[in-house]
């Protein structure tokens, strides 16, 4: 397989730096922004190569919004990152 491509949350849970891959729901820390980045790639890396393992990468991957074309899979079009709120009461 060809690079996969995917998008990374990183986000701070007090001292300790979170990496979130949302069209896998995988999730990575470190101790340093760069730390969780490099800790992420590490994860998803081992998730692909469990489910290469298991033969269900590729229904994995379809189910997360990827398409296969070309020999190529491609991400989910990401258009748009908001944050947004509700009421609590």
């Amino acid at each position: 397989m060809k690079d996969l491509g995917f998008t990374v949350r990183i986000f701070k849970e007090g001292s300790t730096f979170v990496a979130h891959v949302p069209e896998l729901d995988i999730s990575s820390c470190g101790d340093t922004e760069a730390g969780a980045r490099r800790n992420i790639v590490d994860a998803v890396a081992g998730f692909v190569e469990t489910a290469k393992q298991a033969g269900t990468l590729r229904e994995i991957l379809e189910e997360a919004g990827y398409r296969l074309e070309n020999g190529r899979w491609h991400e989910p079009e990401l258009v748009g990152v908001e944050h947004m709120s509700v009421g609590l009461g």
